[in-house]
């Protein structure tokens, strides 16, 4: 929707390009459109609901870029960078009913734009919005305390996760230290001391013995963070595991079982603290990624000497020097030194590499010999593993299939069995005349067993185990839904260029056709192709240019064509002008259908390739059948195959091979002994494709696909089959040059993304380094967390069946349900999710490279 001037007024046109993350998909995108164009003055609107981008053209005289700002907000959308992100550590928040107290909280807050909680972080990221209403972290942080959890801000770029103080050392830790003492003490006097187990006082017409009085106590002391978590959990309408205890608490001591309620108080506390150091261990491994960056830097000044400096402080365009045994601060490149270095903590690969000048480092990898200095190319909270870091985070922000099945399961378990506890507790004495007293007590098991906590917690610990385990093996994940949907896939599909083979081109035969010589051939290829970045231009300069320098060129050879109308032809290959003729370099395809030239019929001139039972002998010479001879007998061989020509005249044939990955066939074997289906999609010929398919031993290949044909296989793969759902396809690829087809299949995996911006970010499971041995790795990894994700949810809902089904009859007691049905399975979840930080790469032996 757009308005014109309605006067004679040249409109004074300006463009505004805004970002609006939120606008993701088309209706959003006309609710934005919508209303931006009310104002007067629009003249074009253009959403880009792939990118969150919004472009928009106005008269300025009539409007200004804050009346469209304005007008996006109206409709219900924040600008990004109207909006400011605070982070906050709540170490206390460790399960999915603290976290929904803490958002209960929030959403009190007036200006929050957004409210994440991440409990198994112990992290709450919010964004505020810069309106007048726009609250303080101050303002944040009492809310989050007013829910009942000590908060605190973690400064902008540091995104650390706080090292939480020693456990046993805390305060409740120490209540229920006291409180198990007092209970015990009480034991004694109940059963060793009877005699001395004298009243104390009368009250309500209940006497009191010296014991009751130690299990109130104790239950008071013990129960008091209980009690108040409670208290928090009523305010926000949480029916959650605090609410209920401090139920089960209160009631106790109030229908006089002080010891039930003592217990109670005891035996949760030591679960609560428990589950936290469980939780606390899985954080760990989030905090061990944060470790690997150093926190200094040594600084170069322009007198030579060198200065110890924050590495936050050290800017682009600086100098670091970093000695053996150091651990690099930032990105950069090598400007003096030469160093082995390990460069595991951010590609996982255990086998240091050579670093010289000119070469790319990432921060937090480790000079092991020798000194270097290092120019820096991207500020400490933007280098490769600050990225990762970053998005190991946000992984779990996003729930996978099974924790929203779990969350929608608890939100109706926990009601259902409220509600029976009740019954329990009050049917029987009231319509039966059974015992007040055993029924109450059968009532309060049933409210402990009504908490979901180990059964929520399952999903998330386990997903976030196996995303940092990934991440320091060199594969990161960037969602939980990824990590599941990668072992839950039949196909994997695989680039051949950069993928299954390294990507580093060569010229392996040149055959000059027409009247042309091969370097003049050599030499017109190249003056176009330096305009591409296509890997087989690449090869084709660089054989050129190696031709030059070894000064086999014919001084009388021109190699300083004037290159005009350069247009690349997707799936192709390119065209431009030299000397008002009209070149073609591509694949032999495209020459057969579009330029007309006879290529059964064409004379040679000298060749690479080996043409004796090619050539035959007409009237002007020896002649070759390009299409059915040269070209077939060189795809052969694995070769790409590129014809360079005019209109008029085939200049010559050039032949490039790739090198395969030495673990290639290793890992495709390994792909395939997991039962996947391993497809080769590549846009080369179909004799290089088959040659490469053959010796890796894909299942099946497809060659000769355009950029839009791999997306139409990608989808044939999906629907393929005799299952009635979709198979899962994973689409292996170099992150650039895939990236529609990585964003069409189910999991896009990216490879050698370290330091690569594209891949990081568009990517959902990048490979850090250019080693195909991570790939079964990675759908190992995958198919072990979905496996142990299952054992956690069936053994939670197993053991809180067989609880309640007893609780009823009496033959399950409070302390059963608190000591096996919650702290049991809490701890048994966790430490089962925590297995999978022992997961690690299989690496092909030398004899099967």
């Amino acid at each position: 929707m757009s308005k014109s001037n309605r006067d004679d007024t040249p409109p004074e046109r300006h463009r505004v390009e805004l970002s609006v993350p939120e606008m993701d998909c088309p209706s959003c995108a006309g609710k934005i459109e919508r209303s931006v164009g009310r104002l007067d003055g629009i003249e074009s609107i253009d959403p880009r609901v792939t990118s969150g981008l919004l472009s928009v053209e106005y008269d300025a005289s009539k409007t200004d870029e804050r009346a469209i700002r304005e007008r996006i907000r109206a409709a219900g959308y924040a600008v990004a960078d109207e909006r400011t992100e605070y982070a906050f550590a709540v170490p206390g928040m460790d399960c999915a009913s603290c976290a929904t107290k803490v958002e209960h909280a929030l959403d009190g807050v007036a200006g929050l734009d957004r409210i994440d909680v991440q409990p198994t972080a112990g992290r709450v990221s919010v964004t505020v919005d810069d309106s007048d209403r726009r609250p303080s972290p101050s303002d944040v942080e009492s809310a989050i305390e007013r829910a009942g959890y000590d908060a605190s801000v973690i400064d902008d770029g540091e995104r650390a996760h706080v090292e939480p103080p020693t456990l046993w050392r805390t305060t409740r830790a120490l209540g229920t230290g006291v409180g198990a003492v007092l209970v015990a003490a009480g034991l004694v006097l109940q059963f060793g001391l009877s005699e001395s187990n004298v009243a104390v006082f009368e009250l309500a017409g209940r006497t009191f013995l010296r014991s009751h009085v130690l299990y109130i106590l104790a239950a008071a002391i013990a129960g008091t963070p209980i009690i108040r978590n409670g208290y928090y959990s009523a305010r926000n309408a949480s029916l959650d595991i605090d609410f209920l205890m401090s139920v089960g608490i209160v009631a106790s001591v109030a229908a006089h079982h002080p010891f039930e309620g003592a217990m109670l108080a005891v035996l949760f506390s030591i679960a609560e603290l428990l589950e936290r150091y469980s939780m606390d261990r899985a954080r760990g491994s989030l905090r061990e990624l944060m470790e690997l960056s150093p926190e200094t830097a040594s600084r170069k000044r322009p007198d030579g000497s060198t200065e110890t400096v924050p590495a936050s402080a050290v800017d682009v365009g600086d100098r670091v020097v970093v000695k053996p045994g150091e651990k690099i601060p930032t990105d950069g490149i090598i400007c003096d030194g030469e160093s082995a270095i390990d460069q595991s903590p951010v590609t996982g690969e255990s086998v240091p590499v050579d670093g010289t000048p000119g070469d790319d480092v990432y921060a937090g990898t480790i000079v092991e010999t020798g000194y270097l200095e290092i120019e820096v190319t991207s500020p400490a909270d933007e280098s490769t593993i600050a990225r990762i870091v970053r998005l190991v985070e946000d992984a779990e922000r996003e729930k996978t299939e099974r924790e929203q099945f779990v969350d929608r399961f608890a939100s109706v378990y926990t009601p259902i069995v409220v509600v029976l506890a009740l019954a329990v507790a009050t049917l029987p004495p009231l319509f039966v005349g059974w015992s007040w007293d055993t029924w109450f007590l059968r009532g309060l098991t049933l409210l402990v067993i009504a908490c979901p906590c180990a059964f929520v917690i399952s999903t998330p610990v386990s997903v976030v185990s196996g995303i940092t385990s990934a991440a320091r093996n060199g594969v990161l994940v960037k969602s939980g839904r990824s990590l599941e949907a990668v072992g839950e896939s039949d196909v994997v599909a695989i680039d051949k260029t950069g993928t299954l083979t390294t990507g580093e081109l060569s010229v392996t035969d040149v055959v000059a056709l027409d009247g042309a010589s091969q370097d003049e051939l050599l030499a017109r290829a190249a003056a176009i192709e330096r305009r591409s970045e296509h890997p087989i231009a690449e090869a084709i300069v660089d054989e050129a240019d190696a031709t030059t320098a070894d000064r086999r060129v014919d001084e009388s050879t021109r190699t300083d064509y004037e290159v005009e109308s350069f247009e690349a032809l997707a799936g192709r290959g390119v065209r431009a002008t030299i000397d008002g003729d009209t070149h073609y370099v591509g694949n032999p395809r495209y020459f057969a259908d579009e330029s007309g030239l006879d290529l059964g019929h064409r004379h040679a001139t000298d060749g690479g390739v080996e043409l004796a039972n090619d050539t035959r002998q007409c009237g002007a010479g020896e002649c070759v059948d390009v299409v059915s001879e040269v070209v077939p007998r060189l795809e052969a061989d694995g070769k790409s195959v590129v014809l360079v020509g005019t209109d008029e005249r085939l200049l010559g044939v050039i032949g490039v091979a790739d090198t395969l990955r030495p673990e290639a066939e290793w890992a495709v074997s390994r792909l395939q002994e997991q039962r996947t289906r391993v497809v080769m999609l590549t846009g080369d010929n179909e004799g290089t494709a088959r040659a490469i398919a053959e010796r890796v031993g894909v299942d099946e290949f497809h060659a000769a696909l355009l950029p839009e044909e791999k997306l139409d296989r990608i989808r044939a793969l999906e629907t393929d089959g005799a299952a009635e759902e979709e198979n899962h396809v994973v689409m292996v690829g170099d992150g650039i040059n895939d990236a529609p087809a990585l964003a069409t299949a189910t999991v896009g995996v990216a490879m050698g993304a370290a330091g690569t911006d594209t891949a990081l970010e568009t990517a959902d499971v990048a490979l850090m380094s250019d080693d195909l041995s991570r790939l079964p790795y990675l759908f190992s990894l995958s198919s072990r967390a979905n496996g142990v994700i299952r054992q956690n949810i069936y053994a939670s809902l197993a053991v809180k069946a067989v609880l309640a089904a007893g609780a009823p009859f009496g033959v399950v007691t409070v302390i059963h349900a608190v000591v096996v049905g919650d702290m049991g399975m809490s701890l048994g979840v966790t430490g089962n999710a925590m297995r999978l930080a022992n997961v690690e790469p299989e690496r092909p032996d030398a004899s099967e490279r």
